[in-house]
C-alpha cells in the first residue's frame, strides 16, 4: 500500500491482521548451544579407550541420557562420518564365464600372524612388475576398504586394469579366490607358527609353488598343473 502512495502505520496493519504489535517487533534471540564440560571429558575419556563406541553405548557405559551424549557428540564433532555411497561398478549376479585367459583376475587379502616382532602381515603373492596392458583386464574383489582406497584404484588404472566388486553379501561371486584362501590357510597357515615374516615368507613361499606347480587338482583331472602344462606344450 505505500508503493500504492497510501501508507497504513504499524499499528493499524496489526489490528487488521489481528496481530499484537509485540508480536511484531518481537525477534527472537538464540542463545549458542552449551557444552557441559564435566560431562565432555568423561565422554572423551572413553571414547579414546574404546575409539569405536557410539553415542548409545558411550551413553550406558556412563550411566547417562543417550540423547545429551548424541547432542555432545555432534556439537564436539566426535561422531563418526560415513563414506559416501559412490556407485561402484558390480559384477553380474550371472555365471561369469571367461573366454581366454588373463580376462579376469580374482583378488583377496588374508592375514597372517608373524609372532610378537611383525605381527599381522598381509598374505600378498606377486608375479614381477606389470606393465601397461595391451589387452583388457578387469580385477574383482569384494567390497574391503584395501580395495575401495584411493591409492588401490589409482594403481589399477594406471595399470590399464578395470575394477569390479562383487554384489553385498555375495561371496560366492569371489568364490575361486575365497576357496584358495580357505585352501592356503587349512593346507599352510593353520598348520603352523611363525615367529617371523621371513619364516612365513619361506613357508608361504614353498607351499605356493608346490600348489601351482606340484598339487593334483580336481578341475584337472587330478593331474598337477605341471603334468598338463607339459602335455598342452
Amino acid at each position: 500500500m505505500a508503493e500504492a502512495g497510501t501508507p497504513v502505520s504499524i499499528e493499524k496493519l496489526c489490528r487488521w491482521f489481528g496481530v499484537s504489535r509485540r508480536t511484531y517487533y518481537y525477534k527472537p534471540v538464540r542463545s549458542p548451544p552449551k557444552v557441559n564440560d564435566v560431562l565432555a571429558r568423561r565422554i572423551k575419556g572413553l571414547i579414546e579407550e574404546m575409539p569405536t563406541a557410539g553415542y548409545r553405548t558411550v551413553a550406558w557405559l556412563l550411566g547417562l541420557n543417550k540423547n545429551t551424549v548424541q547432542r555432545i557428540f555432534q556439537l564436539k564433532g566426535w561422531q563418526v562420518r560415513r563414506r559416501p555411497a559412490g556407485k561402484r561398478p558390480r559384477a553380474p549376479s550371472m555365471p561369469s564365464v571367461a573366454e581366454r585367459p588373463d580376462e579376469r583376475w580374482s583378488t583377496d587379502m588374508a592375514r597372517v600372524w608373524c609372532g610378537e616382532r611383525d605381527r599381522w602381515a598381509a598374505l600378498i603373492n606377486r608375479f614381477g612388475a606389470l606393465a601397461r596392458l595391451a589387452q583388457p583386464l578387469s580385477l574383482r574383489s569384494d567390497n574391503g576398504l584395501v580395495f575401495c582406497s584411493i591409492r588401490f584404484s589409482g594403481t589399477v588404472r594406471r595399470y590399464g586394469i578395470t575394477q569390479e566388486f562383487i554384489q553385498p553379501h555375495t561371496p560366492q561371486q569371489n568364490g575361486m579366490v575365497e576357496r584358495l584362501i580357505r585352501t592356503i590357510k587349512e593346507q599352510c597357515i593353520w598348520l603352523h607358527r611363525f615367529n617371523s615374516i621371513d619364516e612365513a615368507n619361506q613357508v608361504l613361499g614353498r607351499w605356493i609353488d608346490w600348489y601351482n606347480q606340484h598339487r593334483p587338482h580336481q578341475a584337472l583331472g587330478m593331474k598337477t598343473p605341471r603334468e598338463v602344462y607339459q602335455l598342452a606344450a
